[in-house]
């Protein structure tokens, strides 16, 4: 991954980062298509783009051979192009992709630090590097939570689009983390089926303890 090189040399190279900064923003504007098909939920790019960064963080983690930090950026970057081409799902996709790699591209040269970003943009879009096949699954990860939280909310529709997602798992931790995410409560990290908080309120029952399964 190539090192940050940026020099500040003058006011056009603030101007061109305070562009990068309002452009990085219309991400939180522009939504996620597919929800348009699955009949329920929503979701932006940006909210898309932060959980998969985080849930890259956590497959890097698991692998301890992968590169951390690049992963992080790699999942930061590897949807910025939609802010420009907005999101296209597979039904569009069918007749056509949006042209993504050059919407980075021309990000690319916009900004000092673009060729980091267009090299990790191209290695995520490859997926022959351990960093860049995690953070696919990543990607695809975020999809399928997502779409979990749709199913518990009553869209029979969401369990089928997960039972295809989730074959679209490439590397093993990808694939066992998929597997305990699809049997995982979307709630259960906050809410237990006894926790006696939610009923009285009481001091004795602030503590906030994890529901393990017996």
């Amino acid at each position: 991954m190539a090192k940050n090189k940026t020099k500040i040399k003058d006011k056009n190279t603030y101007d061109q980062i305070a562009n990068f900064v309002y452009e990085t923003g219309i991400h939180s504007k522009t939504p996620r298509s597919g929800f348009w098909f699955l009949g329920s939920g929503e979701q932006s790019v940006a909210e898309h783009l932060f959980h998969t960064a985080m849930i890259a963080y956590t497959l890097a983690h698991l692998e301890p051979k992968a590169d951390k930090n690049k992963m992080i950026l790699m999942a930061l970057v590897h949807d910025i192009g939609e802010g420009r081409t907005s999101d296209h799902n597979y039904v569009h996709q069918r007749y056509g992709r949006l042209a993504e790699g050059q919407a980075v591209k021309d990000i690319s040269e916009s900004v000092p630090f673009g060729n980091e970003m267009l090299e990790l943009f191209k290695e995520e879009q490859e997926r022959i590097t351990l960093e860049a096949k995690l953070v696919k699954d990543a990607d695809i990860l975020e999809w399928i939570v997502t779409l979990r939280g749709e199913e518990v909310k009553g869209n029979k529709k969401a369990k089928e689009w997960i039972d295809i997602a989730i074959k679209r798992l490439k590397t093993n931790t990808g694939k066992k983390l998929g597997k305990l995410l699809i049997k995982t409560n979307p709630d259960a990290w906050w809410r237990g089926g006894s926790d006696a908080w939610f009923i009285n309120r009481k001091e004795r029952d602030k503590k906030w303890e994890l529901k393990k399964k017996k």
